[in-house]
């Protein structure tokens, strides 16, 4: 995805959350309105090891697990200049971006 963007000229500011985690505050603030869920990540073996069910936890408990456990974070995050947040699987959006 990384060699994708800059390849279309797309300038990237990059950080390693592992190095430099997130707070709670900015999670919120990169999440935004949409739901924690969608940028959980479930299928981590760090979540698999916690033994929670998902229909058990709040958007809080999630925000502070992914807080505390990086890994939990779905990965790449990517922040346009625009505003919008995009997971860097979606690879399918992130060619609208890029195109458009």
């Amino acid at each position: 995805m990384k060699a994708e963007l800059s390849q279309n000229g797309v300038e990237l500011d990059e950080r390693d959350f592992f190095a430099e985690p997130f707070t709670a505050e900015e999670l919120r603030a990169l999440i935004g309105e949409a739901p924690v869920a969608d940028y959980f990540s479930w299928r981590s073996p760090s979540f698999r090891k916690l033994g929670l069910k998902r229909e058990e936890m709040s958007e809080d408990q999630m925000l502070d697990l992914m807080v505390g456990e990086p890994r939990l974070i779905r990965r790449p995050l990517i922040m346009t200049p625009e505003g919008t947040l995009f997971v860097g699987t979606d690879k399918g959006a992130m060619a609208d971006f890029v195109s458009g």
